[in-house]
């Protein structure tokens, strides 16, 4: 028989887990590196103390949210907060594999030698690790009133689903995605690029971020295509030169390979694999079961599982067609999938450059992964067939309620329709079957507006179109 971890060794490694219960302070490694902007909207939730919640961060694999929490710590201490009252433990150390979170709970008082719990905070790291987390979870936040418990953890499919069945009215969701561009900017230091302007779009200007140097933010965007996903990634070249191993071996193989089918007995790993690799490549097109069966060889059935899956885990975002009214369709014969995160593309393949022909797919997928930080959102694209005449349009907002479309946006990473707006013939019809009398086209560098009868196009620049749904989502939540 194995003899079990001796109690005080766990307690070695939650001290040294726990540094700032003796130095007063986070280590240098987590205190250097700079706060996402999304960091200004989770705080608050962490220090919410009147409503009886736990706080859940989800989100994928190396966007950075054990950082927030280390940096909640921080913020915390700056605060005021005495520091041994805050805890730290990464659920996925093997030492605390046969403990349940009351034992460490337990293990840390003992360390400290505090009398109870009152006003700690208790930071859970990568909290799918233990079986039955929210269950566990839902009991420590009715018998610790006073304690606030904060948790993280990256396989999103059983977060998403356990934190809403299981925890309700227990628990806050709070979602991390991939870096936005605007971020990514940000992070960089690069902000003097951007500056404070106005577009016209229909008879009126808008406030909008506008940029000094277009070629420079260009050169920044292909960048943030290939690299810009992740924190850690943009912040090192070393990792840029070997993207593959790093985001490979660290994101998808550890999603794919272990998270995924330890989540849903998925037997067949390779074959999950290769679907998303199959998935990965041709992010941004459209497909129907039939053709991504025939192409991928897989069973339809097993299909839209592993689609399900994905999506789940945040590697991928299914958008479904509408027509050219934006009316649902009756069946849903064809699709689009996409990326969260263009990088993931360059891992597992190779970096592209501006005049690459999948820039237009990628420059997509980037477009829709800033939407994507704007949840309950009701994005689509639509795609028609009447007669002779058929036609498409990206990318589609349609209203919840009453089914109809709010906007239409062709995203292009091309100047050609600047000079020719008579060309987008898919547009022109959307507009006048909906009386639209406004719509945004991106363009490579072409800035203004071009008349066509009575409707008006926007062309703005893709990168700028990138920055501006990053700034506008992130005020938008501030502001709630």
């Amino acid at each position: 028989m194995v003899n079990a971890i001796p109690t005080r060794k766990i307690i070695e490694r939650l001290r040294y887990e726990n540094p700032w219960w003796v130095t007063k302070e986070v280590p240098k490694i987590y205190s250097s590196m700079s706060k996402r902007l999304y960091f200004d909207l989770f705080y608050p939730f962490v220090i919410e103390r009147s409503i009886k919640r736990a706080l859940v961060l989800m989100g994928p694999r190396r966007v950075g949210k054990t950082v927030m929490l280390f940096h909640s710590i921080e913020d915390l201490i700056k605060n005021g907060v005495n520091p041994q009252k805050l805890f730290f433990i990464g659920i996925d150390n093997p030492i605390y594999v046969n403990l349940s979170l009351e034992d460490l709970l337990a293990l840390c008082k003992e360390s400290l030698t505090l009398k109870n719990l009152d006003g700690c905070f208790v930071f859970f790291d990568e909290i799918q690790y233990l079986k039955d987390w929210e269950r566990h979870l839902k009991v420590l936040v009715d018998s610790y009133p006073e304690t606030k418990f904060i948790v993280s953890g990256s396989a999103a499919a059983a977060l998403r689903w356990h934190s809403t069945e299981s925890g309700a009215g227990r628990f806050t969701d709070f979602l991390l995605p991939p870096l936005t561009f605007q971020e990514y900017i940000h992070l960089k230091k690069l902000d003097h690029l951007i500056y404070d302007g106005e577009i016209e779009y229909g008879d009126k200007g808008i406030s909008y971020c506008l940029t000094h140097d277009t070629k420079e933010l260009n050169r920044e965007f292909v960048h943030y295509l290939n690299f810009g996903g992740y924190p850690e990634v943009v912040l090192s070249e070393k990792i840029q030169s070997d993207m593959g191993r790093y985001v490979k071996n660290d994101i998808v193989d550890k999603v794919l390979l272990r998270d995924l089918p330890s989540l849903y007995g998925i037997k067949d790993v390779q074959e999950l694999n290769r679907f998303f690799t199959y998935i990965a490549y041709n992010t941004g097109n459209e497909f129907s079961y039939e053709t991504m069966s025939k192409e991928s060889g897989i069973q339809k059935d097993t299909l839209k599982k592993y689609l399900e899956y994905l999506e789940a885990a945040f590697l991928i975002k299914v958008l479904n067609k509408v027509g050219i009214n934006a009316k649902r369709l009756k069946r849903i014969t064809s699709f689009k999938v996409y990326l969260t995160n263009p990088s993931l593309r360059t891992a597992l393949f190779s970096p592209i450059t501006e005049t690459d022909s999948e820039m237009g797919n990628m420059v997509e997928t980037a477009v829709l992964s800033q939407w994507m930080h704007r949840e309950k959102l009701d994005l689509t694209y639509a795609r028609w067939k009447d007669g002779r005449k058929e036609g498409k349009v990206d990318l589609v907002l349609v209203d919840a309620r009453s089914y109809k479309p709010i906007w239409g946006v062709e995203i292009k990473w091309s100047n050609r329709y600047f000079d020719k707006p008579q060309e987008l013939r898919s547009l022109i019809s959307f507009c006048n079957e909906n009386k639209f009398k406004s719509a945004v086209i991106t363009s490579i560098d072409q800035l203004g507006q071009k008349d066509l009868d009575t409707i008006k196009f926007t062309f703005i620049p893709a990168s700028i179109y990138a920055y501006n749904i990053g700034d506008i989502t992130l005020k938008m939540r501030t502001s709630n």
